[in-house]
């Protein structure tokens, strides 16, 4: 039996240049980038695993520098016991210039490199490895598979490769039937970062670190077994935090600290950890300060963001009375006749009272 770690997308050095949080929580992000990457590779040596598997954007070929290589290969040495492969992709690729061939790597150690699918073997373990790594930004065409070497029965075969299984893709286009049809005992795929088993024996680990709200969900890598032709793999989540976004709907009968207990009673995540985006919606009174009530939020969150989406709480009876002669108040006199109880003819009204009002004074 063989044990394994597949790990990839893992972006040390990402600037964090188009994310909505600071430059402060940038910084911080990107420490817990390296610190998540180094408990990755404790994680592996901890568990006796045979193999530690990268598949693609270890890191940002843009934003990283010799030193921070250097850091790689000292964090990679210390697994003296367990092999670890890496197969570069798109943000990490390699070509003459890249940083993976400025430093001396340890014995542990093994990159692919070249313009085809190669070959590692191990032959203490039964298992042989094949993979590939990019040595461009964009890859739209895939023949990488059209002769794959179809020896190597009798060991275990593990398949790394960084793309998309999608049809069109710039980012090296898989063909699931392809990939299923090699008959591999496990395929590490890396790219997209949401962790997902396709098979049982083809699986995305995901990023171990999410990089924006664009990734919600729990995040970690996959961890296996192959045995006797019979391969186990289970997502393990890792991530020190989550990107959470929740809508919140609140009522025109809720005061201040009624809605601070609402958005407080939140049960999903951890506020004083995760990410949060809130999209507020519903109705709220005229003369609450929605944005002292989010100050006074945030010590309760580790980082907070709100969309208000709410609509102002409009005194009906006064607005019909004082524009009785007008639009407005016929326009209130109508729709109260669609019956309010109905949600969307509220909203309606309230939409279409805050255009009318837009400008007036009473």
């Amino acid at each position: 039996m063989i044990k394994f770690v597949h790990t990839a997308d893992i972006h040390l050095g990402l600037q964090f240049n188009t994310a909505s949080f600071d430059k402060d929580r940038a910084v911080e992000r990107r420490k817990e980038l390296w610190t998540t990457f180094q408990n990755i590779v404790k994680y592996a040596m901890d568990s006796d695993v045979d193999f530690l598997l990268v598949a693609g954007d270890l890191f940002e070929d843009k934003y990283f520098t010799l030193g921070d290589m250097t850091r790689v290969r000292d964090i990679l040495k210390q697994a003296k016991d367990v092999n670890i492969i890496i197969s570069a992709g798109n943000h990490d690729f390699v070509n003459e210039q890249s940083l993976y061939n400025k430093v001396e790597w340890s014995p542990n150690v093994s990159i692919f490199r070249g313009e085809s699918i190669q070959r590692i073997e191990f032959p203490q373990l039964n298992t042989v490895i094949y993979g590939y790594s990019w040595d461009r930004v964009e890859i739209r065409e895939n023949t990488l598979l059209d002769n794959f070497p179809y020896e190597d029965k009798d060991l275990n075969r593990i398949l790394m490769i960084h793309g998309d299984l999608a049809r069109e893709s710039n980012y090296l286009p898989l063909n699931l039937d392809t990939l299923e049809k090699l008959d591999m005992d496990y395929i590490a795929l890396g790219h997209i970062h949401k962790p997902e088993k396709i098979r049982e024996n083809i699986a995305y680990c995901g990023c171990p670190e999410p990089l924006d709200f664009g990734e919600r969900g729990s995040r970690g890598f996959m961890k296996g077994t192959i045995s006797d032709s019979q391969t186990n793999v289970e997502f393990v989540p890792f991530s020190k935090r989550e990107f959470i976004i929740k809508d919140i709907i609140i009522d025109e009968d809720m005061g201040y600290f009624d809605i601070l207990d609402h958005i407080k009673d939140i049960d999903y995540g951890e506020k004083g950890k995760d990410f949060f985006r809130l999209n507020l919606g519903g109705y709220i009174q005229n003369d609450l300060d929605l944005k002292d009530i989010i100050s006074s939020l945030k010590e309760d969150f580790y980082h907070l963001e709100v969309i208000d989406n709410t609509v102002p709480d409009y005194d009906l009876e006064y607005l019909e009375e004082a524009y009785e002669e007008n639009i407005v108040g016929q326009f209130i006199k109508e729709m109260k006749n669609k019956d309010l109880e109905n949600p969307i003819v509220k909203d309606a009204l309230y939409i279409g009272l805050g255009a009318l009002l837009k400008g007036r004074t009473g």
